[in-house]
């Protein structure tokens, strides 16, 4: 049940991540990085004060404007045919993720993240995906961690501040270089000869925007 909160102890429950900021709850195909085209269910939590100029969910930065749901009504949205769920938001490391993650194990799915990596790592997770942005660069606790660094490229300088994380992650971690989608045009010649000229990158495309998918 999504609720308001109006006392101490609820407080101390969204404090413990047992209840959450909920956006919105979705099944629907992975548009981005290493899983795209896979069959996902996203739990988009709210809140973030990254602040990335471009961010196309804004509507995600204030909590407040999303009541916050009981992790077992969580897993109650979620969709049976999956077997994947993906947390976002917003920043969803703004809170604790333990609980909901181990509920969502609970059920034999898979836990995957999408994350600034601005906040120190809570929860258990089978893929990691580590977006970086420079208005709140990540802790470097989380950089060994990630399976996945995926960097939005809105100018040319991106791509410099790409390399410099990519030097400190994991040896096995996927390396996508993804257009800002107003710069897509634009940045994507650019984007390309770097993946040509360091082929330890590859493309990422949001192409549930192609395809006209939440």
């Amino acid at each position: 049940m999504s609720r308001l909160i109006d006392s101490p102890e609820e407080e101390l429950k969204v404090e413990k991540g047992e209840w959450l900021p909920l956006m919105e709850s979705f099944y629907t195909v992975q548009g981005e990085g290493a899983h795209t085209g896979k069959a996902a269910h996203f739990v988009r939590i709210g809140g973030c004060d990254v602040g990335c100029h471009w961010c196309d969910v804004k509507e995600s930065w204030n909590a407040k404007l999303h009541p916050v749901t009981e992790v077992k009504d969580i897993l109650d949205s979620i969709d049976p045919r999956t077997n994947t769920v993906v947390v976002t938001g917003g920043e969803p490391l703004s809170w604790n993720m333990d609980p909901l993650t181990q509920a969502i194990r609970s059920l034999g799915l898979q836990t995957h993240i999408e994350t600034s990596g601005a906040f120190e790592l809570s929860g258990s997770w089978d893929w990691i995906c580590l977006s970086p942005k420079k208005t709140a660069p990540p802790v470097a606790s989380i950089l060994p961690r990630a399976d996945e660094l995926k960097v939005v490229v809105y100018n040319r300088s991106d791509l410099e501040w790409a390399e410099s994380h990519a030097e400190q992650m994991g040896t096995d971690c996927a390396l996508f270089l993804q257009p800002e989608w107003s710069k897509k045009e634009e940045m994507m010649p650019l984007i390309c000869d770097h993946v040509l000229e360091h082929p330890r990158w590859k493309i990422s495309l949001q192409t549930h925007k192609y395809l006209g998918m939440p």
